[in-house]
């Protein structure tokens, strides 16, 4: 038996632990053998590996004034490197100087004496669900990869919501089998969940992320400055994420948002940025420190409310924002923990109260609609993979998994939302 030291390629920062063979941390030294067969064409070989990578996240104002380090102080590592960006067309549409802002940036950094990347290219590209629903994105991001001779260490800059964010990300994935992606989300879901994630995808078959990837952006960059151009319900349909994850890990944030409500909706930045940035880190933390980043094993507990919202989602050919369907399924999932004896009506009544009081919806026509809407479950599954897990919660602060889910509970519980 030969004994290898196990390679630990680190950063000593925030890091997200991969392992290949195994889910679990390996010992302190990683053992491999070889069985001696009759014939000596015969190998068994295993190997359990260990991969760093550094989570790179910042929120600031104004990311493209000249005097701003942030953008620069993540891509300038001494070298040259080229960049290509890519706007979404709604931010386009309310920011049409933004372009313009990001190359007179990186001009002014250079001028400086920053190694920033050589602009190479700005396209606009769609946004919203639109941008996931074909692989017209993912495949004009690697199109351009190639004419631009974007390497491996440059960088493709996307700056959009959520949905684009998960297209360009793909295709910058895909091209040289990963280039460096800076994510600068610009909507509310997108800064306190979806940049958080290590993953990227796009719709396909009629479901939600069925094609995708697991990556770890280089870096993510939310500016607070996007915010402010919003449309109220763009605004308000990403605190849905918050009130998940207040729900499942941190009882004083969900009764801060409770508190906030009324500031939230009025768009009081002041009031807000502290929530989605306390959004924003518990999810970062859960998935850098929760020993599960690229979702190995069974239960996916940030995915609370969420077999409802994505199969919601998709029976309206996506109409339903992301965000509004996530309170819908938040409110679903509340009603069923109710009526399986899990969590009491106080802390039901108090998660969809909170939902209400920021205008975001409980209740959609389709929910009634129940067979079709419980086909979602097994398709749940299937992309989680093994048995079904569902989280629950048991009180606001505490969740649990439930590996079945009763038809008729979910009958009941779509009927008490039911205006």
């Amino acid at each position: 038996m030969n004994h290898l030291p196990r390679m630990n390629c680190g950063i000593p920062a925030k890091r997200i632990r991969g392992y290949q063979a195994m889910a679990e941390r390996p010992p302190p030294w990683s053992f491999f053998c070889i069985r001696t067969y009759a014939s000596s064409s015969i190998m068994d070989l295993a190997r359990i590996f260990q991969v760093d990578f550094h989570h790179r996240v910042r929120f600031t104002q104004d990311a493209f004034a000249p005097d701003n380090e942030t953008l620069a102080s993540v891509c300038s590592d001494g070298q040259h490197r080229r960049m290509i960006a890519f706007i979404d067309a709604g931010v386009h549409k309310a920011h049409p100087d933004v372009g313009e802002r990001l190359a007179n940036y990186l001009g002014s950094r250079a001028k400086i004496g920053d190694q920033v990347p050589e602009l190479k290219m700005i396209e606009v590209v769609s946004g919203g669900e639109e941008a996931k629903n074909s692989n017209d994105v993912c495949e004009q991001v690697m199109a351009a990869t190639d004419r631009y001779g974007i390497d491996r260490k440059s960088f493709v800059l996307a700056i959009g919501g959520g949905a684009m964010l998960d297209a360009v990300g793909l295709g910058a994935t895909l091209a040289h089998r990963g280039v460096r992606l800076i994510r600068m989300p610009t909507t509310t879901l997108a800064m306190d969940d979806a940049a958080m994630g290590v993953k990227n995808g796009i719709n396909k078959f009629g479901k939600k992320n069925f094609c995708g990837a697991f990556s770890v952006p280089w870096a993510v960059i939310a500016d607070a400055q996007f915010l402010t151009t919003l449309t109220d319900q763009q605004f308000l349909s990403g605190f849905s994420e918050a009130i998940k994850i207040g729900c499942l890990k941190d009882p004083s944030l969900f009764k801060l948002i409770e508190q906030s409500a009324a500031k939230i909706v009025a768009r009081d930045l002041a009031t807000a940025m502290p929530i989605i940035q306390r959004s924003a880190q518990l999810h970062l933390d859960h998935i850098t420190q929760g020993d599960d980043a690229f979702e190995l094993k069974e239960a996916r507990p940030l995915d609370f409310g969420h077999w409802a919202a994505h199969k919601l989602e998709s029976m309206s050919s996506y109409a339903i924002a992301h965000g509004d369907a996530v309170a819908i399924g938040i409110a679903l999932d509340c009603e069923y923990a109710v009526r399986t004896k899990m969590l009491s009506q106080s802390d039901s009544t108090r998660i969809i109260a909170c939902l209400r009081s920021l205008r975001l919806p409980t209740w959609h026509p389709l929910l009634s609609q129940t067979d079709q809407l419980l086909r979602g479950l097994e398709e749940f599954r299937e992309h989680l993979g093994g048995r079904m897990n569902i989280t629950l919660l048991r009180s606001i602060g505490e969740s649990t998994e439930v590996h079945q889910i009763d038809s008729g509970i979910v009958a009941a519980s779509v009927k008490a939302l039911a205006p």
